[in-house]
């Protein structure tokens, strides 16, 4: 198990972080895993794949999902954490609620992947300091608007969520930024940040991206969710060569061939 006072996240090279959804209504794989063994079975899978991290969340936080309460949150997590942490690959947890970031990261996660860049829950700045553990700090707006910049609305927000985490006292080699595709953002804005990836390197910080899946590929393939692979490995490996250091996907296996042979190419040498 990776100790939070240990890991770092080695940005020397690209990683895939597998999605673990313990929840009834994610968008793509809503109820597929939410029972224990089942997600047990999909970690182990996932790590055998190839997945450097598991991101394992117990709310959707696609459009249009309702919150969850904290109980609710923790319950869906409590059965399965443990284990999937004892599997010995880095865990991240997706929450935005400090106290559920509290007990994962007492259980043993090492990242805290919050879709609201610490702006949500005033606690979390704090607890992720306190945890001593990573942080991925995403963008997100409950509004969508056509006429905005998203680019500058990106840079006002991340450099809110780095003064927290300063504020705080989190490491700046623990925090990761994540532009947030699909949130609260048009078609258009989705594509023109993937377009513009590389201009996100300006705030120093390691870049995450997260299009799996998404509703910007199913606009441009077609299909349901399910069947969004090609086009959401299209967009990772662009991110990739833009200056992402992780992506967050449902398919690793691909993903992780994929990264492999990108890294190959990139370090011009075969990784070992």
């Amino acid at each position: 198990m990776a100790k939070a006072a240990e890991y770092r996240l080695p940005t020397t090279r690209p990683h895939v972080m597998g999605i673990l959804n313990v929840t009834p209504d994610s968008f793509s794989d809503g109820g597929r895993f939410n029972a224990a063994d089942a997600a047990l079975a999909h970690a182990r899978t996932m790590i055998a794949d190839g997945a450097d991290i598991l991101d394992i969340g117990g709310e959707s936080t696609r459009p249009g999902s309702e919150p969850v309460a904290l109980d609710e949150e923790w319950a869906r997590l409590d059965p399965v954490l443990d284990d999937v942490i004892d599997l010995g690959v880095p865990v991240s947890i997706d929450t935005y609620k400090a106290e559920i970031a509290r007990r994962a990261c007492a259980a043993g996660a090492v990242i805290v992947n919050d879709v609201w860049g610490l702006q949500k829950d005033p606690a979390m700045a704090g607890v992720v300091a306190d945890a001593g553990v990573h942080v991925v700090m995403m963008h997100n707006r409950l509004d969508v608007d056509a006429d905005l910049d998203i680019l500058s609305d990106i840079d006002r927000f991340f450099e809110t969520s780095m003064r927290l985490a300063d504020d705080a006292g989190i490491a700046k080699d623990r925090q990761i930024l994540d532009p947030g595709f699909g949130f609260g953002k048009t078609l258009d804005q989705n594509f023109r940040i993937l377009n513009r990836f590389d201009t996100l390197k300006k705030h120093g910080l390691p870049l995450l991206a997260g299009a799996s899946r998404k509703r910007m590929v199913g606009a441009i393939v077609d299909g349901t969710a399910g069947d969004r692979l090609h086009g959401s490995l299209a967009a990772h490996l662009i991110a990739l060569f833009k200056g992402a250091v992780v992506v967050r996907t449902h398919d690793v296996g691909p993903h992780a061939d994929s990264v492999r042979m990108l890294e190959a190419t990139l370090l011009e040498r075969v990784p070992v």
